[in-house]
């Protein structure tokens, strides 16, 4: 097992890392910009090192100096958490040649699988479905034009090193496209560094179906069933739930075993999720994987009383992956992100000073959070303050029970999601488990 670990994040993965370290009895190395000092991760960690000034490009996207922290304070491992450097090939390799070892995916399948187009041939070749679209890059404009008159409007484009909604447009018919090619590839260009694009099939009304799985170095991959995230504001999620609503145990031995065999196939190690858009019909299609832990991870966490941080570390270390197959049974959580933004106002980012904070509890509430009272929410960041995951024996328990959770929820000085989350949770559609992916389009707030 490791001796040391660093961990190259900040906010409440950060700390989530560091409590499953300390429970390892695994010393941790937390690195921070100058505006995170206060920070708890800061404060838990048994050394932090301060790694540059606010802005993220000089520090928690500043290989040299996490590297150089890294080799300070003597460390064998390095845990990425999400976002930032955690899907960085290079950054995978740089770790790899000062043999330090990086928690996540080896920079080959870091590669492979953040090329969208590539991911796409990867596991098509796996036998999983992909949605019909562009056979690899689009080639120009005209390109395009041919594929989208092939599968038939409305089609996508996407930024093949994409994320976010980045470089992302829905075509309706022909005589849009030509407006949309230059606007997209120039975001793609400006957020990723690559205007590759390529191009799929529309699905009108999917839902957002992601498969957690774990691989260890021997070739062997397991699977934690599945996720609901079809509730997303502009391509971000912000609802997680275990088990979907809507798959059944069929459509989910037929889902796992896609997951799997795509895993299998590049032979993946680490945390990772397959993802997947379901259409109305049942038939489902290969979106991408995401190769890194997932912000919405406590939600398997707390279906199957496992941890995933704990996993990925271990497997990290060479320990084989543990058990057989997850599926849920008489066991659902949910999870919602509070983030500081203002709902009533285009969600608005609204960092400042948290003057108030009054937490939920009780049996089947957990809280992952970073934040306390006298906290400021530096404005550099993701806005999220925490996240409220809930848990219980039905669907229906879990929702009333993530009402109670947000009533009690209290935060001052800054504005919150959390007036969403208290409508979205009483609304009778979302109740019934009737939405996709588009929900949010016709949710009045």
């Amino acid at each position: 097992m490791f001796k040391k670990i660093l961990i190259a994040n900040r906010g409440e993965i950060a700390l989530r890392i560091i409590r499953t370290c300390r429970e390892m009895g695994i010393p941790t190395v937390a690195v921070y910009s100058t505006a995170d000092r206060d920070s708890l991760h800061v404060r838990f960690a048994d050394e932090a090192v301060c790694i540059g000034p606010p802005s993220s490009k000089d520090s928690y996207l500043n290989i040299p100096n996490i590297i150089s922290a890294a080799e300070i304070t003597g460390v064998d491992a390095i845990h990425p958490g999400y976002g930032f450097l955690s899907e960085n090939s290079s950054f995978s390799q740089i770790c790899k040649d000062y043999n330090i070892k990086f928690i996540g995916s080896p920079p080959d399948i870091i590669e492979m699988m953040g090329d969208k187009s590539t991911a796409k041939e990867t596991v098509r070749k796996a036998g999983v479905p992909t949605v019909p679209g562009s056979d690899g890059l689009l080639e120009d404009l005209n390109h395009a034009k041919r594929v989208a008159s092939d599968i038939g409007y409305p089609v996508m484009i996407k930024a093949t090193a994409g994320g976010g909604g980045k470089g992302m447009r829905i075509i309706w018919k022909a005589e849009d496209l030509d407006a949309v090619w230059d606007t997209a590839r120039a975001e793609a260009m400006a957020a990723f560094g690559n205007d590759g694009m390529y191009m799929e099939k529309y699905i009108q009304n999917p839902r957002h179906i992601e498969i957690q799985v774990v691989g260890d170095q021997y070739g062997h991959v397991s699977h934690l069933s599945e996720r609901e995230c079809s509730i997303q504001r502009r391509h971000q999620k912000l609802v997680e739930e275990c088990p979907s609503p809507v798959v059944t145990p069929e459509l989910r031995e037929k889902m796992t075993q896609a997951a799997v065999a795509a895993a299998t196939s590049i032979k993946y190690e680490g945390a990772g999720t397959i993802e997947f858009l379901l259409d109305d019909d049942g038939s489902f299609y290969f979106m991408e994987m995401n190769t890194r832990i997932q912000v919405e991870h406590p939600v398997t966490e707390e279906v199957f009383f496992y941890d995933l941080i704990k996993e990925q570390i271990k497997v990290a270390a060479g320990v084989p992956v543990s058990g057989n197959p997850y599926y849920p049974k008489d066991r659902y959580a949910m999870e919602v992100r509070i983030n500081a933004e203002d709902p009533f106002n285009g969600f608005r980012p609204s960092p400042g000073k948290i003057t108030e904070l009054f937490t939920p509890g009780g049996h089947g509430v957990r809280i992952d959070s970073h934040a306390y009272a006298g906290y400021v929410i530096p404005p550099y960041y993701d806005s999220m303050i925490g996240k409220l995951i809930v848990s219980a024996f039905s669907r229906e328990e879990v929702i009333d029970k993530m009402i109670r959770a947000l009533d009690e929820f209290i935060i001052e000085g800054v504005k919150t999601t959390i007036p969403f989350h208290q409508k979205l949770m009483r609304d009778v559609r979302f109740r019934r488990g009737e939405f996709s992916t588009r929900f949010l389009e016709t949710f009045k707030f």
